[in-house]
């Protein structure tokens, strides 16, 4: 049997959680170090994706590596605040290049900065970048410089990944990177090798998007870099466990992975707002596990015969047999 996946979560799903209903929070303010030392307790996290600036911004880079080697973990990523509320009108994107310019030094001190800690990736998540009302922007020139931007770190930083974690919406009504198709567009025209896609399941989910389907254009292209998984109602950004609402999609997204010979982390991205966020982490682990388990036992074979006479009703019947006998134990 293969080795198990290593498992990892963004560091936020440790922290303090807010709506606009509770604007005080769920739960008292969360620094970094303490969210490291929540995610050690879940006993199967090996990395984390950080948020930067760190909470205090002034947290000491040596007591960061020190906390996270007592944790037994590494920072696999650095995500940079270029969506707070100095960046509410875009970051890459904003109508004042002051603050474009802003953003993009932004990223580049957490490009310097994830090259210290060892990152494989530093993810681009411009969440204010796009626009909200008819006539309110010209596109051309915000997909401009969404691609200037973008080239330029990747110029400036070629010895690191940048992987765009793309989404409809949220919280703009519109993002420019808002699908896998227009981000692929994206990079493609970049012309730079060391950018690719971070694909956030419940993203695509909340896009109508197939997750394997996009994840498979991606894989065709050498461009996935990362994942994130959580699960939604496909409504709303819900960020909820892993495979709580649509359990079977999540088992094909990862057959997709492992057909296509993908070994990256299985992280989660999850928001427990109500819920306790170490256990939230070892449930969406175990869904996790129990789908690796379905991986090993599911005919490939039978499936790929099923599908090749795109039979639905054999093909579900095969990928339920493995879930059903991963979740009783059962070994090929």
């Amino acid at each position: 049997m293969p080795d198990e996946p290593l498992y990892g979560a963004g560091l936020w799903h440790f922290g303090q959680f807010r709506d606009r209903y509770a604007t005080d929070g769920y739960g008292p303010p969360v620094t970094t170090l303490e969210a490291i030392d929540r995610a050690g307790q879940v006993g199967d996290l090996s990395v984390v994706d950080i948020n930067y600036p760190f909470n205090p911004a002034d947290t000491d880079v040596d007591a960061l590596q020190q906390r996270l080697r007592a944790n037994g973990l590494r920072a696999i990523a650095l995500t940079p605040e270029i969506y707070t509320r100095t960046f509410c009108r875009g970051g890459f994107t904003n109508p004042d290049p002051g603050i474009r310019r802003q953003a993009i030094e932004l990223v580049s001190d957490a490009a310097d900065l994830a090259r210290r800690l060892g990152c494989d990736y530093v993810k681009l998540w411009p969440g204010q970048d796009g626009w909200d009302y008819p006539f309110q922007a010209d596109y051309r020139e915000i997909w401009k410089l969404s691609i200037d931007a973008v080239r330029e770190l990747a110029q400036r930083h070629p010895d690191l990944r940048f992987a765009i974690e793309y989404k409809p919406r949220e919280p703009r009504n519109r993002m420019t990177f808002s699908s896998a198709a227009r981000t692929l567009l994206a990079i493609d025209e970049m012309e730079v090798p060391n950018v690719g896609i971070l694909l956030d399941f419940g993203h695509s989910l909340y896009g109508l998007e197939s997750p394997a389907e996009a994840a498979g254009m991606i894989l065709a292209r050498d461009k996935l870099y990362a994942i994130d998984v959580n699960d939604n109602f496909r409504g709303w950004d819900d960020d909820m466990v892993v495979g709580s609402v649509h359990l079977v999609e999540t088992f094909e997204f990862f057959h997709t992975l492992q057909q296509a010979g993908w070994n990256g982390v299985w992280q989660l991205d999850q928001f427990p707002f109500r819920e306790d966020h170490v256990e939230a982490a070892r449930a969406g682990i175990d869904v996790m596990r129990t789908i690796w388990r379905a991986l090993q036992i599911l005919d490939v074979k039978a499936l790929a015969e099923a599908q090749s006479r795109q039979d639905a009703l054999a093909a579900q019947r095969i990928a339920r047999s493995a879930l059903l006998g991963a979740e009783r134990g059962e070994t090929r």
